[in-house]
């Protein structure tokens, strides 16, 4: 049956998992009275088995949902804390029965920024209703076609709903509905590695990984740690995102929920050195936990195995995230490489308050929507290919504790020295800012952190360069951490569009870099590394971007002069200001009518005790 009914919006998303959701929310708590449609095949009541790669947040997706979405109490609510990354590589891979036969970097404290692990079922299905009560239209269906007309030509999205075919009319189109690929494969938008994968390919930077995982219930958690830690941490262990190390694959330990207790445990491996039929099925994934990782093994084996899922192919990316043709692709549609850093969310919150801001300009008919549009489409793709540059050659480092240890210091450095202050300061939204950063950081993608991860492959196997842990400040020079702060951004709550110091950050994030790399190349190739060519070329090209941007620093700090840090602290200091003690209460006891003496109307108040006698 066929119906022509009318079915017109603002935006259609295909797919109401988690992008589709976040992305519907954040557009209609930034542009009033927009219409919102989304479709997705599954029922809005989703089972505990609809689950997927993806159930932790970090810094920026944490502050995407909390903030930008306004549910920092549904998070605390609903799903469980996380305290950060800890990271374990064996000792002897041959023996791996306790915590103890591993080397571990611990997360030690209570994080700045508060993150969370989520249940993906539950905050899908809370979520979709809580759009619904914003005005958002739920359509309970599969898309079967989409016409991605030129320009501002209206979409029709072809879909079949309750047995129905319908055509939903929208002015934008943003496909998040995964692998399905909706826009990908009408567009040939997709990008995916060679045959083969490894070193020689060309896309995704050689990147070719699948992933298994698995979740139990009600296991014995005292077989991973036993929670006494008096004299280290002042964060949980077991709430945290558990890494587990060993050659060619990583393991993530994610718990999804406090009652019943529930975790996730799920590897990534790449083909080059697992492939696929060694590990795609649960006996195969248990049966290589019990040889490779007998620890997890055994907390597996002592609670309640619920599901199991296995994906071949994790990492894919597209040409082109936010089209002149008003289409968007957002989430897995668009991008996924590896859930090594939980980036996959991340991505989503850059990507989905871009394409809110492109609508809003469009809608608004703004002179510089195209503008815009091209710059965030540019910024996305080269956030996308840092996030996968970032995987690269893991499938020969994973392994190796110095290395990796090394390689996670550097890339913390990064994630907490720019990228995310400059969420914060929503400079992905700033036009101005915005083509000047892509151009900067896609040099630093294929020059100094392609170089970084290459001279790892070229240690010597007997190289030990030692371990760095990324939570202390007493490894570089001074009192440096990976997650120090340049500005006070938090102190201060600067989460006004602009008003972080982002070249405040950039500058020292440079400069800092240049320490470890200068470090890195002394330790891993001796003198004659550090005097090489393009260690040298390396280390002033640094040092000379963070005078570069100390100048920018200078330049901010004069613009900004006679702003307030922060406007809303500002408007409460002139309130102040007038504000005087009044040593008075307001009446909040009604007047009693009923004429009585002041004695009568307090034996009427207080009830008198019977007397007591005393025995003596």
């Amino acid at each position: 049956m066929y119906t022509s009914q009318s079915h017109e919006y603002d935006v259609v998303i295909m797919g109401a998992g988690f992008a589709g959701i976040c992305q519907a929310r954040h557009l209609m708590l930034n542009i009033p009275n927009i219409k919102v449609a989304l479709i997705d095949p599954r029922p809005e009541e989703r089972t505990d088995k609809d689950l997927k790669v993806g159930e932790s947040l970090v810094e920026v997706s944490s502050l995407f949902v909390t903030k930008e979405l306004g549910l920092y109490e549904y998070m605390i609510e609903n799903h469980t804390p996380k305290f950060g990354l800890n990271f374990h590589w064996p000792k002897d891979p041959a023996r791996t029965e306790t915590i103890d036969d591993y080397l571990s970097i611990w997360d030690n404290r209570q994080p700045s920024i508060t993150t969370f692990h989520m249940n993906r079922s539950k905050f899908e299905r809370d979520v979709l209703q809580m759009n619904k009560e914003m005005g958002a239209v739920f359509y309970n269906g599969r898309v079967l076609d989409v016409d991605l007309t030129p320009g501002d030509a209206i979409k029709t999205v072809k879909s079949k709903v309750n047995g129905e075919v319908i055509e939903i009319k929208a002015k934008h189109v943003i496909d998040a509905a995964g692998r399905r690929f909706i826009i990908g494969n009408k567009t040939n938008n997709l990008i995916f590695n060679q045959v083969g994968g490894g070193e020689g390919s060309d896309n995704l930077y050689g990147v070719n990984n699948g992933s298994a995982w698995l979740r139990v219930r009600n296991m014995d958690r005292s077989l991973f740690h036993d929670g006494y830690d008096p004299t280290s941490a002042t964060a949980s262990h077991w709430y945290a995102t558990n890494h587990w190390f060993g050659h060619g694959h990583w393991l993530w330990m994610i718990p999804t929920s406090t009652d019943p207790l529930e975790l996730s445990i799920g590897v990534i491996h790449h083909h080059e050195v697992i492939p696929s039929e060694q590990i795609n099925t649960r006996e195969k994934f248990l049966a290589f936990l019990k040889a490779n990782h007998t620890h997890l093994y055994k907390l597996i084996t002592s609670g309640e195995q619920i599901d199991f899922h296995y994906l071949p192919r994790v990492a894919h990316s597209s040409k082109m995230v936010f089209s002149p043709d008003n289409w968007y692709v957002l989430g897995d549609a668009a991008y996924i490489f590896d859930a090594f850093y939980s980036y996959g969310a991340t991505m989503i919150s850059f990507a989905a308050e871009s394409i809110t801001e492109i609508i809003r300009a469009k809608l608004a008919g703004e002179a510089n929507a195209e503008q815009k549009r091209f710059a965030f489409n540019e910024f996305n793709l080269t956030m996308a290919r840092s996030a996968n540059g970032v995987m690269r050659y893991h499938a020969k480092q994973l392994g190796n504790a110095s290395v990796m240890s090394w390689r996670i210091y550097f890339e913390y450095m990064w994630w907490f020295g720019i990228i995310l202050p400059l969420f914060i300061g929503k400079r992905h939204l700033d036009i101005t800012f915005v083509p000047q950063f892509t151009q900067a950081f896609s040099a630093n993608i294929d020059g100094v952190l392609a170089d970084v991860h290459k001279q790892f492959n070229q240690l010597d196997r007997g190289t030990n360069l030692g371990i760095l842990d990324c939570y202390r400040a007493d490894q570089l020079i001074g009192e440096y951490y990976t997650s120090k702060r340049f500005d006070d951004y938090l102190e201060n709550a600067k989460y006004e569009p602009g008003r972080t110091n982002i070249f405040a950050s950039i500058k020292s994030a440079y400069y800092y870099v240049a320490i470890w790399y200068t470090m890195f190349q002394w330790k891993g190739f001796g003198l004659a590394g550090l005097l090489a060519p393009r260690s040298l070329y390396n280390i002033f090209r640094l040092l000379a971007l963070s005078s570069y941007t100390a100048i920018g620093e200078l330049i901010y700090r004069f613009q900004t002069r006679n702003l307030p840090a922060n406007s809303q602290v500002e408007k409460m200091r002139q309130e102040f200001k007038n504000y005087q003690y009044q040593a008075q209460l307001q009446p909040w006891t009604p007047e009693i009518d009923s004429p009585c003496t002041d004695q009568q109307s307090s034996e009427q108040a207080v009830p008198r005790l019977p007397e007591l006698s005393v025995l003596s």
